[in-house]
């Protein structure tokens, strides 16, 4: 028992013994595996990043590629719950990458996003091949993202 106006240290090994709180690595990798995955691909480093940033900071777990190539490797580890990718990329495009995606892993919820007014045939090629995705305008503000984002989940 303490004196009136002190304050009681514990050492971190004593306070992880405290009823009702749980100090764990367990317990922190359980939350950080509860916050939905999302995989943000785009050519444009700074594009991607911030947006990864923005997401985390409205709770979801979100990592970063940077090409087609390198979003099918991160897919295979990271196992997201969704996919948000540009359209418009050198190698493989954020078409041919969604299609790749869906067949891997079908719950994986995807929405594409582009700024290229050039896309419509892409799409369409899509469509024919029996796959019709969401589509985003860049720039898209955050919370018209986190919306969107929010109605897959519903689907």
């Amino acid at each position: 028992m303490g004196l009136p106006g002190r304050q009681i240290w514990l050492a971190p090994e004593e306070s992880r013994h405290l009823p009702g709180f749980d100090f764990s690595e367990s317990n922190a990798e359980a939350r950080e595996k509860a916050r939905p995955r999302i995989l943000v691909v785009d050519d444009e480093k700074l594009l991607a990043d911030t947006t990864a940033a923005i997401l985390r900071r409205a709770g979801y777990n979100a990592r970063t590629a940077y090409d087609g190539f390198a979003a099918l490797e991160a897919v295979n580890t990271f196992r997201p719950d969704y996919l948000l990718t540009d359209i418009m990329m050198p190698a493989m495009n954020g078409v041919e990458l969604a299609i790749a995606v869906s067949s891997m892993h079908p719950a994986t919820k995807i929405l594409l996003f582009s700024g290229q007014a050039g896309i419509f045939g892409i799409l369409e090629q899509s469509r024919t091949r029996g796959f019709d995705f969401p589509l985003l305008a860049k720039p898209v503000h955050p919370s018209n993202l986190i919306e969107r984002l929010k109605e897959l989940k519903d689907r």
